[in-house]
């Protein structure tokens, strides 16, 4: 885990959520999930996924009364997490962050449900772009904690699999390209 890039993410995340900048926390987990990938550590892919579900809650769930009172208890987890980091208490900085996820279960009704669906579709929404960045399908559906048929499922319909990474010039090109090297 890269202490300073997660504390500079959550301290962005703190500030886009006042905002109310959907945007801004969107980029903030896609950056994220970019360096979840490359070290394939768990609790920067937690981060990765509740930026992008608090700004889903943002762009979408304003309609349900108890929506602010979710960030706000959101930004109080935040504002623990950060501290606990900075003084490397890794342990407690892991139990806040986690706990953000946990705070659906204060909440009933159909808010509950479609924040625990926004936390789902997260997950997954996530797990495609890591699976993006080369990393096994199973493996990414494990470290997201959703089934390889879910991951699948999504990078079917996103196109995702359908990239093909052996693309390369035709030969004249590349033969043109080497003469063109060597000149």
């Amino acid at each position: 885990m890269e202490k300073a890039h997660i504390l500079n993410v959550l301290k962005e995340t703190k500030k886009a959520i006042h905002n109310k900048d959907v945007i801004k926390l969107k980029a903030l987990s896609n950056q994220t999930i970019h360096s979840a990938s490359v070290e394939q550590e768990e609790f920067s892919i937690a981060i990765a996924v509740i930026v992008y579900s608090l700004g889903k809650i943002i762009e979408n769930y304003q309609k349900y009364p108890d929506w602010e009172i979710f960030l706000k208890q959101s930004i109080v987890q935040i504002e623990k997490a950060t501290r606990f980091l900075e003084k490397d208490n890794i342990n407690k900085f892991k139990e806040n962050i986690l706990a953000i996820e946990k705070l659906i279960d204060k909440f009933t009704g159909n808010f509950k449900t479609h924040i625990q669906q926004v936390f789902e579709k997260a997950k997954i929404n996530k797990a495609s772009r890591i699976y993006e960045h080369g990393i096994s399908m199973e493996k990414t559906a494990n470290l997201l904690g959703i089934t390889v048929f879910e991951l699948a499922e999504y990078a079917g319909k996103t196109g995702i699999s359908d990239v093909n990474l052996s693309i390369t010039l035709p030969i004249e090109k590349r033969i043109k390209y080497v003469n063109d090297i060597f000149k």
